[in-house]
């Protein structure tokens, strides 16, 4: 039984089996491995594929899943405080999913909890669910992630599926990364040493152009408007970056592109139409990979 806060909580051995063991529950359709256990959704943002993915994935384990619904839905809402919420549901399920918009919130909740927290996004800090997820569906698609020429592009700043992406690399041994962003959205400098200490080679530029017929995978993260500590900001900077059909032209054959979901503007429907698209595959990659995190968290 263990806790999923970061990503650099795992080494690369512990990665890779994770990986193994989300290949094999991809044969799983129903399973009793969790039978009897309970999954609490401790979810203060609102999520899509998060959710479902992992109610999904505890449904097929063969076990139950309660959800906090919100602080609107909760005791929160007449005042009881976060650590005192978390107790609650530490004393009524087995392993808790929370995503929070503090950073910091879910390695608190892992402090205050007997039973294993599982780490849905907090704040801009980390994701190493999704990060797990890219990882993972970079091995699917191409077989491996050493060797590779990784481009990463827009918010890779406030991006917290993004940074743990990155630092889920620091594990594997990519050929080079090239990060690209608006000057204001750059990597913070955790990220850039924790690259640096890996001995990960790295480029920051500006047009993705410059690099496009080089890549093997192009990670393509929306702007979070919802991170900007200042809203006009964001409205300066939205619509930099934008993925067209004819951008990929000069790319490998083999390229693929990744997306964390949701998007917005960043990345043109006609792209959906090329065999560069895998980021809806990506996304439904999102059920075995929390099958294989529930079964290691909880087992």
């Amino acid at each position: 039984m263990r806790d999923f806060i970061s990503i650099l909580d795992f080494s690369r051995s512990e990665l890779e089996s994770i990986f193994e063991e989300a290949d094999r529950m991809r044969e799983i359709n129903c399973s009793d491995i969790l039978e009897g256990r309970i999954m609490a959704l401790a979810f203060f943002e609102p999520s899509t594929r998060a959710r479902l993915g992992f109610s999904a994935a505890m449904f097929k384990l063969g076990g139950g899943v309660i959800e906090l619904g919100g602080p609107e839905k909760s005791a929160m809402s007449r005042g009881e405080n976060f650590s005192d919420t978390i107790k609650v549901l530490d004393g009524i399920a087995d392993v808790i999913v929370i995503r929070h918009g503090l950073e910091g919130a879910s390695k608190l909740a892992a402090q205050i909890a007997e039973s294993p927290v599982i780490n849905a996004g907090d704040g801009s800090r980390e994701y190493p669910v999704q990060g797990i997820l890219d990882l993972y569906a970079i091995k699917s698609f191409l077989g491996r992630i050493d060797g590779l020429h990784i481009g990463i592009i827009g918010d890779l700043r406030y991006g917290r599926s993004v940074r743990s992406f990155i630092l889920g690399l620091t594990r594997f041994l990519p050929a080079k990364l090239y990060l690209m962003s608006p000057e204001s959205l750059k990597i913070k400098e955790d990220i850039r040493e924790a690259l640096n200490i890996s001995r990960i080679d790295f480029e920051e530029i500006s047009w993705l152009e410059e690099v496009i017929s080089e890549l093997d995978v192009l990670y393509v993260t929306r702007l979070q408007k919802e991170r900007f500590p200042d809203i006009s900001e964001y409205e300066k900077l939205k619509g930099t970056y934008r993925i067209e059909k004819s951008l990929l032209k000069e790319a490998k054959e083999r390229m693929i592109i990744l997306h964390p979901l949701p998007r917005t503007d960043e990345l043109s429907p006609e792209v959906d139409e090329t065999p560069h698209a895998k980021y809806f595959k990506q996304a439904a990659l999102y059920v075995p990979v929390a099958m294989a995190i529930l079964r290691a968290a909880m087992l």
